[in-house]
């Protein structure tokens, strides 16, 4: 090679080099306006004991060996954390498919060519056999291939903390559905023991009848009584079943093929500690991906940037070229070429810089949607707080109510049977307790389901340091 030419590549190579510094990515996460505390804990009683969220496992909090079993089929058959999975592994390719533009590439041929030539009288005919080994590599002396594998790195991280939001949403589904299907239960077992007590109440009220000492009015209230809270508790049964079901899908198994007995559980929230709003930012795992997304899209930001700068192409070839196989074995038979090249788009109508604003904009979305996500992380904390305290105080207040609703019962119907008031009081003492004893469950399950929420709005026991 000559000398002039050596001067030439290396004056190539450090013009190139020195431009590559020019595009420079922000890498700090995006600002975001986090409270110093909680509104909600200033009346927040959390429950003992008072230490830090169990890692991973966070519904053993519960103590239910029931959903722990659940919990645990979800982690390996839940097809949807399967899907996710997939798409992990999806990034991690397109990271190791960016990384291999750091090298080479280079491509081995043969070729046989049959040919005649209009020479002499009647023409000449050829064979010629080719072997040719060709490589090309493109320096990365500007971070293209730099900024792109920047990119997948991050695509990566937005992936695994997907795939960990996934994970948690399906735990939270799980635990709320299966407290649900054990609210249902114990529904089931208020109205069955409603069912037992209308039952008495109709014996005694045609007892009565047949002595004479009331009308058939009241028989006939009575059994009006019985058979609708009768098809309630059948009705129970249809809510119970599609929890079950849900609960199959979620683990993966056919909801034909799956069942939970029924059990009557004690119905109380996890001891949760809540922690300040700024560990938001590490402990869930959609607020890591929206981070991760914004480091992405500011990554192609670069990436597009570096559309304005020239294209360095090194080539070489090499082989051998004769008439037969065996010639290639000949030195002199032997074929080769080296190259660079160099080039610049002059004029492409604004593209490149139409590609920038795009990025640029796409960078912008993703920042908004990363603060949106935090401030939706802080309402979610907040009204599940709220929730729990409050239905805490809602829950202590209604229990009183059944008892004064259980103990009003009982005196009408000794009044009753004393022949002093009608069965139209029973019948209203009845439905007032029935509905005590219904709301009562509601807000139990309304304070479950707050405190599995608040605990998903916490990330559950997730942090950020498993993206690392």
């Amino acid at each position: 090679m000559h000398r002039s030419t050596n001067y030439v590549i290396a004056l190539i190579v450090a013009v190139v080099a020195l431009c590559s510094f020019a595009v420079a990515e922000n890498k700090e996460r995006p600002s975001v306006q986090t409270p110093q505390t909680f509104k909600e804990l200033g009346n927040w009683k959390p429950s003992e004991p008072g230490d830090q969220l169990s890692k991973g496992k966070w519904w053993e909090r519960f103590n239910d060996p029931q959903l722990n079993r659940l919990e645990e089929s979800l982690a390996i058959s839940n097809q949807n954390i399967a899907a996710a999975i997939a798409n992990v592994e999806a990034s991690r390719a397109i990271v190791r498919q960016s990384r291999s533009q750091y090298f080479p590439l280079v491509t081995a041929g043969a070729s046989f060519t049959r040919s005649r030539q209009p020479i002499g009288p009647s023409g000449a005919t050829a064979s010629t056999y080719s072997g040719t080994l060709d490589a090309s590599w493109e320096p990365d002396v500007f971070g293209r291939v730099r900024s792109a594998v920047k990119a997948g790195r991050y695509g990566v991280q937005v992936s695994l903390a997907d795939l960990e939001n996934v994970r948690l949403s399906a735990q939270a589904d799980l635990a709320n559905d299966y407290f649900l299907m054990r609210v249902q239960d114990s529904l089931q077992q208020i109205l069955d023991t409603t069912v037992s007590a209308y039952q008495d109440a109709l014996d005694v009220a045609r007892a009565r009848y047949a002595a004479g000492l009331d009308s058939d009015e009241s028989v006939a209230q009575a059994e009006t009584q019985l058979e609708t809270t009768r098809a309630q508790a059948v009705n129970a049964g249809v809510l119970r079943a599609q929890y079950e079901h849900a609960i199959a899908v979620l683990i993966g198994q056919p909801a034909s093929s799956f069942a939970v007995a029924p059990q009557v559980i004690t119905l109380n929230p996890a001891a949760v500690p809540v922690g300040v709003p700024s560990e938001l930012l590490e402990r869930r795992p959609d607020i890591a991906a929206e981070e991760r997304a914004v480091m992405q899209a500011n990554a192609q930001v670069g990436l597009s940037k570096k559309a304005f700068f020239p294209t360095l192409l090194l080539t070489a070839s090499g082989g051998f070229q004769g008439n037969s196989i065996s010639d290639w074995f000949n030195w002199p038979d032997r074929v080769w070429s080296i190259g660079t090249s160099l080039t610049q788009t002059i004029f492409d109508g604004g593209s490149r810089r139409a590609t920038v604003q795009q990025a640029q904009a796409v960078y912008e979305g993703t920042v908004a949607n990363y603060r949106q996500t935090v401030l939706t992380a802080f309402q979610q904390v907040e009204d599940n707080l709220a929730a729990v305290r409050i239905l805490s105080d809602v829950i202590r207040e209604q229990d009183s109510g059944v008892e004064s609703a259980r103990r009003t019962l009982g005196e009408a119907d000794v009044r009753y049977r004393s022949g002093i008031d009608p069965y139209l009081n029973v019948i209203t003492a009845q439905t007032a307790l029935l509905n005590a004893q219904e709301a009562a469950l509601t807000f139990r399950q309304q304070q479950i389901t707050a405190s599995v929420n608040l605990i998903k709005a916490l990330g559950g026991g997730w942090d950020e340091s498993q993206l690392h």
